[in-house]
């Protein structure tokens, strides 16, 4: 496959998975994304990263000229220095992802607190447990009790 033969649609794509990503981003960026916005922005974008090689190889002599000019290296060089920074940890090394608090809180409440709170009464949990193998004692007990503090438990 000649890559100037492909012209005609390798720029579209790029505008095209360029709007797509954009828009996503965004979207992700206020938590306004739903349905197939997270799924599309992370694994559409290889569509995005395919068409913009193939660009770049369809005007490699425009994508060269833009390293001979002052401006043109400093932007490169500014976005590597950014996706350089973007690698470091501003969390402490121990950011988790925002359903983790919410699941910790409800672990720690007491099976008469949560039964409620899961529209499911408090026998129909504990025969739950108990068909898991975790034996309820008092209606008191939390989930960390019965099961200890691993998440996926």
């Amino acid at each position: 496959m000649k890559v100037s033969a492909q012209r005609p649609w390798i720029t579209p794509a790029v505008i095209g998975s360029f709007a797509l990503l954009s828009v996503t981003g965004i979207l992700m960026f206020f938590h306004l994304d739903s349905g197939f916005n997270k799924l599309a922005h992370e694994w559409l974008s290889w569509i995005f990263v395919i068409v913009v090689v193939l660009h770049v190889l369809l005007n490699v002599a425009a994508f060269k000229r833009y390293f001979k000019t002052g401006v043109g290296r400093w932007v490169v060089i500014g976005f590597a220095l950014l996706l350089a920074a973007s690698f470091v940890n501003l969390g402490g090394g121990d950011s988790k992802p925002p359903f983790v608090a919410p699941i910790q809180m409800m672990a720690a409440a007491p099976l008469s607190a949560v039964a409620p709170v899961a529209g499911v009464d408090l026998a129909a949990i504990t025969a739950r447990l108990a068909a898991q193998g975790i034996r309820v004692e008092r209606p008191d007990q939390s989930i960390r009790d019965l099961v200890g503090s691993d998440l996926g438990a």
